[in-house]
Formats: C-alpha cells, structure tokens, sequence
C-alpha cells in the first residue's frame, strides 16, 4: 500500500507540473520528469513496483535500454522502477540511465524521509485540499534542472523551462550566472519569451558538477519587475573516467611456504566518476597470471578490496621447484560495479617470492687434499658447498667452522662471498719436524637458521687431510732478541755475550756459522764458530749510534743446508754511565758599561753529556785574582747556575776571568775556562766596546791553567785508557 501510495504521487506530481508548464509543448526527447521524490520505506519489496518512469526520445523508443545506479534495482520496459531483492537500505539517491538509438537521458530518484519529504514538496508547492491543484508560491517557478554530462549534438538543446505564474505579456525572461554571463561563459541561454532553457555544448561533471543561475523578468525597459529566483543545474555523472591505477610500479613479496591465503599486496585504482554512483564503483580481477605452473591460479584479488591473496597450498609455493619465482599478474580495475557496459584499465603486479631457509647446504664431496710448505702461511685449499636456497640471501650463504683438528689455532677458515666457498688458510706456520700430516674435522652452516623441519646432515661435514711439506729454515736465536748490560768504557776485547741459535730442521744434521749483520758504530765482532761477541772499541754511552743508553746490533746464524738458510737475532747493550765528561761552562762572553750601575755582569750555566750521580750539583769557583784588589767574585744561585758580580767599575778595556766549574763525579772532573769580559763605555744608550785596553791577564791565571789541563788527563787516564777522544785531542794510550 506504501509503494502504490509513493507511485500515486511521484504521477500526480508529475501530471500538476505537465499541465502546469508543459501544456501544448512540442515533444522534448528523454525522460518527461528529471526529479523525483520517494519516501523512504521500512523495506523495498521485490519485484514491487516503486515508481513510474516516462522516457520519450519522439521517434519510438527503439531499442530503449535502462540502468540503475544500485545493482538491487531495475527498470522495466514498461517504465517501473523495481527492486530485484528485498533492500532496507538503497541510500539517498538512484540515477536512472536511459538510453536509445535516438536519444538518452537521465534522472534521479530521490529517497528521503517523511518530514524531509513534506518538506520538500511545500518548498515547490502549497498543497490546498487533498492532492488539489498546486499554486505557486513564487511567481517564477525554476524547477531544478538536471543534465547528463557529454550529451551528443545537435546544440543547442533545451534542458528545462522556467514558467511564470502571472502573465508574461511584454515581460521578458533574463538568465544570469556562472555559465551565462560569467566564466565559463555562453553555456547556457534562455529564451526571453517561452522561458525554455537550453544548453550550448556538451558539459563535463569532472570540470564543473552544479551551476548556481538567477532567472529574473524584465519589462520591455529592461526594468525588473520580478525575481531574481535561483535555478540550480546539475550535471548528471556518465561513466566517461576510465579507472586509473596512480601508484605503481607495484610489487609484492610472499615467503615460499606460506599458508593458503596469505595477503600478498593490495592493488587500488582511482576513478575521476562521480563516486557516489556505480561510475566510480570498482570491481577488481585478474586477467592473466605469467608463468602459469604450477598452477595457472596461483593468487586470487579480492574484487572490491583489491587484496592479492594466495590461493595454493604451501607446497605448491616451493621457490626451488618453480620456473621462476617471480610472477606477474594482470590486475583488471572496472568501474560499474564490473558490469560489462563498465570501463576498465590494467596494471600490472609483480609477485616475488622470497626465499626460506628449507635446503642445508651440503660438501661437494667428503674429503679435500692440501698440501703446504712449513714455515708459508696464507689460503692452502676451497672447500666447495652446494646449496638450493636463493643466492641472494642469508639462506644460501655459509658458515664454516673447525670442529675438530686445530688445538693450535694453526687454521683458519673464512667464507668467500662471491662463490660461498670455505677458503682454509694456515695462520700459524706449521713445523715439519712436529708434525707432517694434520687432519681437520669442518661443518657447513647458513647465515640463516634452518626451518624447523629441516635439519643438518652427515653432508654438511668434510674432511680436510693436509700434508706438511719439509723445507730448510733458518737457525732461530735463543732469546730473541738478546739483552746484556755493560759499563761503557770497558777494555777493548771484553767479552759481551755468546749467543745461541739452533737449527729447527732437527732430521737434518746441519752446522752453523756465525757473522755480524749490523754494527752501527764498528764496537763488535762475533765468533763465526761459538757465537761470543766481544768489543772492538770503546763503548760510549754518549754516542750518537746510542738511544736511550741502548746499543742495538744485529747478528745472523746461517746453517750449511743447500741452499744455506739464515736466522737473524737481535743484541740490546744497556750501557752504565760513567764519569767520563767534563762539565761544560756557558755562556763565555759578557759585556758591561764602564759606568754601570748594576755590577750583576753574567748568570752562568754548566752541563754535563753524563748521567747522575755524575753531573750536577756544580761547584763553581773563581781562579786566584792578581793585584791587591780583588774586581770580581762569584756566587752560586742552584745546582747548575752561578752569577758572575763586579766588586768595583772598570775602566774600558777586555778582561778574561779564570773559572773553573766541578761535576759530582767519584772521582769529580773538573773544567777551567775562562769568560770574556768587555767593559764598554756607554753612552746615550750606545754601547761602545771597540778600541778597548790591551788584554788584562795574570801570571797566576796561565799557572792555574796548566796545572788544571794536566790534572784533567791525570783524571781521564785513569777511566779511558785506550780510548781515543777525538774531541779533546787526547793520544791514545796516553
């Protein structure tokens, strides 16, 4: 009773606006009535009528084909709009499309509830009596107009009619807004008599969706004498988008082994349609699946979601067994829900399946031979694996281990990432006369774990035999290097040390010589037979070839192989100090004016090449003065300074000051020298120290000077008998 209810009104309705508007107007083709209003129900019951649609395109209506927006709905050849199913829920709104050879239209069925309806109908018309003749509440009426997007020509076309109530004699209808008179502009036009409305060229949804037009009359001035009254025109979507698939290139992963269903990756496309009609619905496929084994239905998409799923059992995804373990699927998008009359477009799905650890990598064979000189070190054998797993991976790659044979860590054994290959090396050289044969126990694994139902097997072990090549080494020294300690100075041909080195090639019964490879100062010699080493010089600590107080010299051992072979060893001298230096006195110049003030003339300063005890503190001393006054003293400021002071002015001229400077030494050493004194005259800043006095010196200071040189060689020729000092000028054996 609902439905016929709903029936009787939308044609009521429909009759009021044909008398009213329509009356003794030529034949418009598409549907007589654009818009119509239904009220909801509690349920669409099927195959009940809901309403009558009334398509005319004025030559027959052959081959006249409707289509609904919703799938649960259809339209009859009679006109009725029916529902296929029993729907509680259609929405808000059904587009109904018709289409024949000569023409094609569209219109809306509008859903709306009982108060929205009411509503509605009052904002048209004022019902007086029941269903009585309308009257306009306005005296223009603009009825909504509705137009399918991308009409064919012939243009102009008329779409609508907007009609006065009153009377329209010398009045004249004007039409205004975006569309008119404002861009894009000249697309619609009204005719200022009839009041038809008509459109000029074919519109496009996607561009502009609703026009906003002002409908006003005018007299014959141009005067307005009514409206303006809105006129809302609609562009009606028609399926002219194409789905389009943005966000490519897709690609996918699944694990082989993979339980049935597993999502793979989701495929989306986009249509420009209006997307509350089925233009934009989209309905997704596959269309071919490359390669086709093992099975050419490998995964399945999920037809509004666009999930790729997999279909096949987990033994079927097995990558070792495939073609290839990439597949490339054909995605088919098709808007209208995936009818045939929809539009579709393709993309392509890249699938790739990803390796597992399911496959143990395992020996090429059971045994490898190496063969190895003693004594070499580096890679002596590749050991050679096979494994099914994907190379690119973690599940193919090997680990190799030592699990038994190697308690001297001698061997190594490292993968090499280009052929996966154990590659074995000795990194401690091995001995011959120890052993000539080894023999290694090695396993096999990958980076990635296992799968539990996989395990490793008697293939995953090798052996490795190698046998120990005999070759000549060379004498080794015992220790390595050698360390003595010495007093520097000790007598030519003393005995420093008798080195040992013995031949490793124990099977072979060799002998040795001995000779000196390195002897930076000339000190040494070696027994070629015993091995002692003993002096040839004086051993100076001071010397430049000594760094810190060590001697280093370099000693070979050759055996009488053939060829002979030879072992190099290394002697430290750790040289004691002895008092063997005089200490040295600076500066030995000094300049003071004749009329100075401040008598401070020099601050002096000893050193000494030896070490302590034997250096300072120094003892520093004046020669005896001649004359009865006494012109300069000195007084110490620490151990290794003093500081010279005039006891009165001097007159201009050069004096020499006879000091004598003492080391800490047992026995001391002690050094006389003289500091060079120029009294200058001063004057305005200038010191004038030229054309001074003939030199001042004494008798005693000549005396003092000799007795101190000779007990300075006394000194020495009691510690360096024997040795040359070159930098005294001291014979030798003096």
């Amino acid at each position: 009773m609902q439905h016929k209810t709903q029936l009787t009104l939308s044609f009521l309705l429909s009759q009021v606006l044909l008398l009213a508007c329509a009356e003794d107007l030529e034949c418009i083709p598409g549907f007589q009535q654009k818009v119509f209003y239904i009220e909801q129900p509690f349920e669409f019951t099927e195959d009940q009528p809901v309403l009558n649609l009334v398509f005319d395109d004025c030559e027959g209506n052959n081959k006249l084909n409707f289509e609904v927006s919703n799938p649960d709905f259809k339209v009859e050849h009679d006109g009725s709009l029916v529902a296929l199913k029993n729907v509680s829920e259609a929405g808000r709104a059904l587009f109904v499309h018709a289409r024949s050879e000569h023409a094609e239209d569209m219109a809306e069925v509008l859903i709306v509830g009982a108060n929205e309806k009411r509503g509605a109908l009052k904002e048209i018309f004022k019902i007086e009596g029941n269903l009585g003749i309308p009257r306009q509440k306005r005296a223009i009426l603009a009825t909504p107009i509705l137009i399918p997007e991308n009409q064919r020509p012939p243009f102009p076309r008329s779409v609508g009619k907007v009609i006065r109530s009153e009377g329209t004699e010398g009045a004249k209808f004007r039409l205004s807004g975006k569309g008119v008179d404002q861009d894009p502009k000249g697309i619609f036009r009204i005719n200022e008599i009839s009041g038809d409305v008509s459109v000029t060229r074919a519109l496009d949804r996607e561009a502009i969706a609703n026009y906003e037009l002002e409908v006003e009359v005018t007299d014959l001035s141009g005067k307005v004498i009514d409206g303006p009254v809105r006129l809302d025109i609609s562009v009606i979507d028609q399926n002219d988008n194409r789905p389009m698939f943005k966000e490519g290139p897709y690609v996918g992963h699944v694990m082989e082994g993979s339980p049935t269903g597993t999502t793979v990756m989701r495929m989306t496309a986009f249509d420009a349609d209006d997307s509350s009609t089925d233009n934009a619905l989209l309905r997704y496929n596959i269309i071919k699946q490359t390669p086709t084994k093992p099975s050419p239905n490998m995964f399945y998409i999920d037809p509004e979601k666009g999930d790729i799923v997999t279909v096949v059992s987990p033994s079927m995804l097995d990558r070792e067994t495939m073609e290839t373990p990439k597949y490339e699927l054909v995605i088919g998008a098709k808007d209208m829900g995936g009818l045939d009359v929809g539009l579709t477009e393709t993309a392509t799905a890249t699938i790739l399946i990803d390796d597992k650890n399911d496959h143990a990598p395992e020996f090429t064979k059971k045994e490898f031979q190496a063969t190895v000189k003693e004594g070499v070190t580096g890679v002596i054998v590749n050991l050679t694996v096979g494994d099914r797993d994907d190379p690119a991976t973690g599940a193919w790659r090997a680990v190799y281990t030592i699990i038994n044979g190697n308690p001297g860590q001698s061997f190594e054994i490292h993968t090499n990432p280009e052929t996966n290959e154990g590659m074995l090396s000795v990194v401690k050289p091995l001995d011959y006369e120890i052993s000539a044969f080894h023999t290694l126990l090695i396993k096999v694994e990958n980076e990635d774990p296992l799968v539990p139902e996989i395990a490793y097997g008697p293939s995953s072990t090798a052996t490795v035999q190698i046998t120990v090549k005999d070759v000549n080494e060379g004498p080794v020294f015992h220790p390595n290097p050698m360390t003595v300690t010495k007093q520097e100075n000790i007598p030519v041909g003393s005995i420093v040390l008798t080195v040992n080195a013995t031949d490793p090639d124990t099977l072979q019964h060799q002998t040795i010589r001995y000779s000196v490879y390195k002897d930076p100062a000339g000190w040494l010699e070696i027994n070629p037979t015993n091995g002692t080493i003993g002096t040839t010089a004086i051993l100076d600590r001071e010397s430049p070839y000594v760094q810190d107080n060590i001697y280093t010299a370099l000693f070979l051992a050759i055996d009488s192989g053939n060829p002979p072979a030879t072992g190099t060893g290394t002697l430290h001298i750790t040289l004691e100090d002895v008092n063997d230096n005089v200490p040295s006195l600076y500066p030995t110049l000094a300049k003071v004016c004749d009329d100075a003030k401040d008598l401070r003339v020099v601050v002096l300063g000893a050193s000494d090449k030896d070490l302590h005890p034997n250096t300072d503190p120094f003892k520093f001393e004046l020669s005896k003065q001649s004359g009865p006054e006494k012109l300069w003293r000195i007084s110490k400021i620490n151990n290794t300074h003093a500081q010279v002071v005039l006891l009165q002015n001097l007159k201009k001229a050069n004096y020499n000051i006879p000091i004598s400077v003492t080391d800490s030494g047992k026995p001391p050493l002690t050094n006389n020298t003289e500091l060079k004194l120029q009294v200058c005259s001063c004057k305005k800043s200038r010191m004038d120290c030229s054309a001074t006095d003939s030199l001042h010196i004494s008798m005693t200071l000549i005396l003092l000077s000799l007795f101190s040189l000779f007990f300075v060689q006394l000194s020495l020729s009691d510690y360096s008998i024997g040795k040359c000092i070159s930098r005294l000028q001291v014979c030798k054996n003096s």
